[in-house]
């Protein structure tokens, strides 16, 4: 179970205005496992397309970004667009070097309430769909993280799909200030 404390360093970071009605929707989850199965499902990294897109089969991931955190700060979000021109997939693990574990998670009003859960299945992509990992939504949740996150820096998030493979990825660390993360429309795609 989250403590206010946790929830509302969780909130700031993921860009919420308030924290007070956050709540964790159940029991701590297990740590994902992070291990490729097979040659199929590892690949080398993506190469970009001209607009700073990566592509990996018939995904297209963009706009990654996540937002640089103040010194000591347990949390940090990663969001990003995926787009897929194919069949249906599942975004199951993601991993990077900075945290300790990464889960992908999910937050949802329920009624007065603010819940943010893991979804140890994974985040279904639908086919010929646009998934946003967004704040307030879907995100990427980088736990224990090892060092704070600097603007202007990039760091790499390697994500595995359970039908395209793994792509490794940079998301651009935005400024903390969660209004002007959303006010250029959640993607650092330029710098």
């Amino acid at each position: 179970m989250q403590t206010p404390v946790f929830a509302a360093i969780c909130a700031s970071i993921l860009g919420l205005a308030a924290a007070p009605a956050l709540a964790d929707s159940g029991t701590e989850q297990p740590q994902a496992h992070n291990h490729a199965h097979g040659a199929a499902m590892t690949a080398s990294p993506a190469p970009a397309t001209p607009q700073g897109a990566v592509t990996l089969g018939d995904l297209t991931l963009r706009g990654a970004f996540s937002r640089a955190t103040p010194p000591g700060a347990p949390v940090a979000g990663g969001f990003l667009t995926i787009d897929n021109a194919g069949a249906a997939d599942r975004l199951v693990t993601a991993r990077t070097d900075v945290a300790g574990r990464t889960e992908i998670h999910e937050m949802a009003m329920e009624g007065e309430v603010m819940r943010m859960r893991a979804l140890p299945e994974g985040l279904p992509i639908p086919a010929d769909g646009t998934v946003e990992l967004k704040p307030g939504g879907y995100h990427l949740m980088f736990m224990e993280l090892k060092q704070p996150l600097v603007e202007g820096e990039t760091v790499d998030v390697t994500l595995t799909f359970e039908k395209a493979g793994e792509v490794s990825l940079p998301l651009a660390i935005g400024p903390r200030n969660a209004a002007a993360v959303m006010h250029e429309g959640g993607g650092h795609e330029g710098h």
